[in-house]
């Protein structure tokens, strides 16, 4: 799967996470194959530098809007500041097989991953391609 996103709001994000000694997170927006925006999110976790919670009301919100007629909630981004942009142990046990949009930065890279279901239920994560416009 290939999902469009502009630079300025990938570099956006990048900028986030490189800004933050820890997990920073936040919400994809727009319509299915394509980010037109974001909305970061306070990072709620009992333990910011090593996991990520979105903030309940950041969440609200969105589905508010999106019910509204606003952007979609596509899935959401996150880092790992001192680890690869790749799917923790703790993302897929925390993550829907919904096949929603995973955005992980570390590693001064960002990678996409979508969240589907495996052969025993359990989540998996599949790579996506940017496409950075």
């Amino acid at each position: 799967m290939m999902v469009r996103i502009s630079r300025s709001t990938l570099e956006q994000i990048m900028s986030l996470a490189a800004a933050s000694g820890q997990e920073v997170c936040g919400l994809l927006l727009g319509q299915p194959g394509h980010v037109s925006d974001i909305l970061p999110a306070e990072n709620v976790a009992p333990d910011p530098h090593r996991y990520f919670e979105l903030s309940p009301a950041t969440l609200l919100k969105a589905h508010k809007a999106a019910r509204a007629g606003g952007p979609a909630i596509l899935g959401h981004y996150h880092s790992h500041p001192s680890g690869a942009a790749i799917p923790s142990a703790t993302d897929a046990a925390s993550a829907r097989p919904d096949g929603s949009l995973w955005l992980i930065v570390g590693d001064d890279e960002a990678r996409l991953w979508i969240a589907g279901r495996g052969e025993g239920g359990e989540v998996t994560f599949t790579r996506a391609m940017l496409d950075i416009m």
